[in-house]
């Protein structure tokens, strides 16, 4: 494996149990350590796919995953140590408080005591969230859920994050929060792997990019040269005119 890639997909495929086609397609893909990456596509392309394979969350049919110097199918557990995962989905306790769902999940990372505390403190001040931490999270609005979430996936400082659509359906200034923070976090080492609907977010967040449809990549680099590269103004130009128009509501 190449000592400078954070993430490597070799032959990738996967077939659901009963599906026609494959949801991911024989992707092959290199990530460096030390980028933005977003995987972007349409509905039903196989992001969310792809992603849970590269987490070890399913298991591909076929093909290898590489993170760091572990193979995801044979070194799950290593992997796990190594990675964050902020999933679409809030995965919080409801009726837990913010400090609590937090310390449980520090607990789980083996995180513990004074040092966890300090870390959980550090974070809440950092998303604007300290003044609220002792309320419970059914009383949160959608963007303070969304920053938990986040800090959530980074207690341990996982050397490699990965964010399934972390900003979708929050405020302008939680948006602002978040996307800052993730800057703050790539320039201090951490790699970022990102998957989102919001083409003017990932245009200013990714250092580079693929796209994906019908679980194939489609293409794949920096942005701005495959924008100029393909002709148009901006990445949601880029994206409609690779993926089309037509809508995808599966």
């Amino acid at each position: 494996m190449d000592p400078n890639a954070a993430i490597e997909l070799k032959d990738l495929i996967k077939i659901y149990k009963g599906a026609a086609i494959p949801a991911v397609n024989n992707i092959t893909l290199h990530i460096p350590k030390g980028i933005i990456f977003g995987l972007l596509g349409p509905n039903g392309a196989g992001k969310t796919t792809t992603i849970s394979m590269m987490c070890g969350l399913i298991a591909p049919s076929s093909g290898h995953i590489q993170v760091e110097q572990f193979s995801v199918q044979k070194q799950k557990e290593e992997v796990k140590k190594i990675i964050g995962v902020v999933p679409q989905e809030i995965a919080l306790y409801p009726t837990l408080t913010a400090f609590e769902n937090l310390q449980y999940i520090g607990n789980m990372y083996g995180l513990k005591g004074d040092a966890l505390k300090q870390k959980i403190q550090n974070n809440l001040i950092t998303f604007g969230l300290d003044q609220v931490q002792h309320k419970k999270i059914d009383t949160f609005s959608g963007g303070m859920k969304r920053r938990i979430n986040l800090i959530a996936g980074i207690l341990h400082d996982p050397k490699i994050l990965f964010l399934d659509e972390p900003t979708v359906g929050v405020d302008v200034q939680s948006r602002n929060v978040i996307t800052e923070h993730l800057h703050f976090l790539n320039k201090n080492g951490m790699t970022i792997i990102y998957t989102s609907h919001l083409m003017e977010e990932a245009e200013n967040l990714c250092t580079d990019i693929a796209i994906i449809d019908h679980g194939k990549i489609i293409t794949q680099g920096k942005p701005k040269e495959l924008i100029q590269q393909h002709h148009t103004e901006n990445l949601e130009q880029l994206f409609l005119k690779l993926t089309g128009k037509k809508l995808r509501d599966h």
